[in-house]
């Protein structure tokens, strides 16, 4: 693999990513941090890209949400698309937008056939104004909603097949979700198809303050588990190595210490690759 595993890029870790160098590494940044014709986080970036591949991940398209994605924002995207040719981009299985009002977080849906409807043809909006596929991630859930048409797995087998879009399996969000709605995170992975799997991100969870191991979330802020490290085996068993991906947005530790886990992903996904399938 041209990319095997890699890490959520943070500014402070800029220096330490140019100076990497390691078999298959590459970096991952948020789309909205970047969206700017230039100034030091585009200079940072272009400096990595020098050295390293780079993906964008967005979080703020709102793709279930009723209305079109915003234009002005859709055009910049595509504006950073091609200024930078991320090896892969991404975006979140959620909408955060109504009108002209904006939630900072990534809002839960119901899997209806209209939430299918209207989410596959804002898919398809996207992957033509930015002329390439994106990869679609699977959510953490919190709690269960009433109504659903479709389970989770065929709603993202559906979208795959309307649109051609990929998918980003979020492990940690698997394990999360199947804690706390007690959905199976095994039959879930199973059920992905391994030819739209573009990419998979790894993270750490923590337990909710008040609830304690009742509920899990989905915080990025702590060494991944080692039931998702698990979980993350069997599936690149299953379907192959894929480039894979660190996410830490808080507590952030040293680089050498996100490192470490990066090279644990890395020696994994080599050994699956000398596997036949």
């Amino acid at each position: 693999m041209d990319v095997s595993a890699g890490l959520g890029l943070k500014p402070e870790h800029a220096e330490a990513a140019c100076r990497a160098r390691a078999a298959g590494l590459w970096f991952e940044v948020h789309a909205e941090n970047h969206l700017v014709d230039g100034g030091p986080r585009l200079a940072w970036l272009e400096a990595v890209r020098a050295h390293h591949p780079v993906a964008l991940h967005g979080v703020s398209l709102s793709l279930v949400g009723h209305e079109p994605p915003d234009g002005a924002h859709l055009a910049r995207l595509a504006a950073l698309v091609r200024r930078l040719q991320p090896v892969i981009v991404s975006e979140h299985l959620a909408w955060s937008r109504l009108g002209a009002h904006y939630a900072p977080d990534l809002l839960p849906f119901l899997r209806t056939h209209e939430a299918l409807r209207h989410t596959a043809a804002n898919i398809d909006r996207v992957q033509n104004a930015l002329g390439r596929r994106i990869a679609i991630e699977n959510p953490s859930h919190y709690l269960h909603l009433q109504g659903h048409d479709w389970d989770e797995p065929d709603f993202l087998q559906e979208l795959v097949r309307r649109t051609g879009c990929g998918l980003l399996v979020d492990v940690n969000n698997v394990f999360v979700s199947a804690h706390n709605v007690g959905t199976d995170a095994l039959d879930m992975l199973d059920r992905m198809p391994a030819d739209a799997v573009m990419e998979i991100h790894l993270a750490g969870h923590h337990e909710d303050p008040a609830l304690g191991d009742g509920l899990l979330i989905d915080g990025h802020d702590a060494p991944v588990a080692e039931a998702v490290w698990r979980l993350y085996e069997r599936l690149i068993e299953r379907i192959g190595p894929r480039p894979t991906l660190i996410e830490r947005d808080s507590n952030v530790p040293a680089f050498d210490v996100l490192m470490a886990e990066r090279n644990r992903a890395h020696a994994l996904l080599a050994r699956c690759a000398e596997v036949p399938a």
